[in-house]
């Protein structure tokens, strides 16, 4: 019996970094949508039921780690990875206080791949 692939939810307000998020995880996951907004984004998650989720903190329609908070509070199932620009160890603390399992710089992008394989274990 075949395994499942996992089932990834990549969230974004680049439409260029949405592409390039998608074809990297391909491979190996399900890439069941992707979303430019924090309303969509929250409306994908319900409908959608991702394992895991791809998070930019760029969203202001809701706020990203607020849209974080309710996923996870909602499915404590699935798991939110933050991938942004920015760094230091409040904005670590405050997405980790928000429910995200992991945290990948997108300047350090090849990062990606390794914590999705991490959460998926």
């Amino acid at each position: 019996m075949a395994t499942s692939r996992l089932r990834v939810l990549i969230a974004d307000d680049n439409p260029g970094v949405l592409k390039s998020v998608s074809r990297l995880l391909a491979l190996e996951y399900e890439i069941v949508g992707t979303v430019m907004d924090g309303q969509s984004l929250l409306e994908a998650a319900q409908q959608l039921q991702p394992d895991i989720i791809i998070l930019d903190l760029s969203f202001t329609d809701v706020e990203s780690l607020e849209a974080c908070r309710l996923i996870t509070q909602r499915d404590q199932k699935v798991k939110v990875i933050v991938f942004t620009v920015e760094e230091g160890a409040e904005v670590r603390r405050r997405a980790a206080e928000a429910g995200a399992a992991g945290f990948v710089n997108k300047l350090v992008a090849d990062e990606l791949l390794s914590e999705v394989k991490r959460l998926s274990i």
